[in-house]
């Protein structure tokens, strides 16, 4: 069998977006007829461990690093590393910031994404946005303590799609499901209730929800997940943990994600302004 010789990759390395420095690649991959490599973009990076990590990475799979990064310090950390191992590192922004620099006699402004005039709410609502994928369903527990709110509740209450709208507000946003058969992780627990938000609804329009859910993955429609008994015990349980929690609990019955989202939001400002 002949062996298909794998493709370098070139690490788009940036402390933005990284539009920037992929657009630069991606034209000077073109004169090569683009489809001999292939691009990993790495976005928002802002501390050496994450710089470091890339390093090892591209130098394992014998690839290369172009990044854009404006602090001298990660420029420096980025150089290094890559001349220790005889790594292939570009710096596609650091020359013409320099040359600025001397013609214009003055110290650039060295903030992160003003080419697209990016400012602190664009970076939350990015960072935000980020933080609620990551920490969506419950995939990584230590997320419930760095979020500024947490929804829990079971399958099908609408914790994603409010965690992404909440997102977009710049809130940093965990969701937790609450099954029976899975005892909820105690960081939960070490949390303060106005932090937490129960999401709960009408059994029967959970019945209906659920269905539709199984007919859409074309699973039979009266599967357990779906049956009235599993649903009542699964909002039982739930509400055992709310109580247990003491957090503020919101009926989503027959209400948009807009609305509840905004009744969250009305409950964090004025929560926010009772702890002036």
């Amino acid at each position: 069998m002949h062996d298909v010789k794998r493709k370098p990759v070139v690490y788009v390395v940036s402390d933005s977006i990284g539009e920037t420095a992929e657009f630069v690649v991606k034209a000077v991959a073109s004169q090569f007829n683009s489809g001999h490599v292939d691009i990993k973009r790495i976005p928002f990076v802002n501390d050496a461990e994450t710089i470091l990590d890339v390093v090892e990475e591209a130098h394992a799979s014998r690839g290369m690093i172009a990044y854009t990064l404006v602090l001298p310090e990660l420029r420096r950390i980025i150089a290094d590393e890559s001349i220790k191992r005889d790594l292939l590192a570009v710096d596609v922004m650091g020359p013409m910031m320099d040359a600025f620099g001397k013609l214009l006699q003055i110290d650039p402004r060295l903030e992160p994404g003003l080419v697209r005039r990016l400012d602190e709410e664009y970076f939350r609502r990015v960072a935000a946005i980020e933080f609620a994928v990551k920490y969506d369903d419950g995939k990584d527990p230590r997320g419930l303590l760095l979020a500024d709110v947490v929804l829990i509740g079971v399958s099908r209450t609408s914790k994603t799609p409010l965690s992404m709208y909440l997102a977009h507000k710049r809130l940093k946003v965990a969701n937790l499901p609450l099954v029976p058969e899975v005892e909820a992780p105690e960081e939960l627990f070490w949390l303060h209730p106005c932090k937490v938000v129960g999401l709960t609804i009408n059994p029967r329009q959970l019945n209906e929800i659920r269905q539709e859910r199984l007919k859409a993955l074309g699973l039979h429609a009266q599967a357990n997940y779906a049956s009235m008994e599993r649903i009542l015990d699964e909002l039982e349980y739930a509400e055992k943990v709310m109580r247990k929690v003491g957090c503020p609990i919101f009926d989503v019955s027959n209400k948009a994600v807009e609305e509840v989202a905004n009744k969250i939001l009305q409950l964090i400002r004025e929560e926010t302004e009772d702890g002036k």
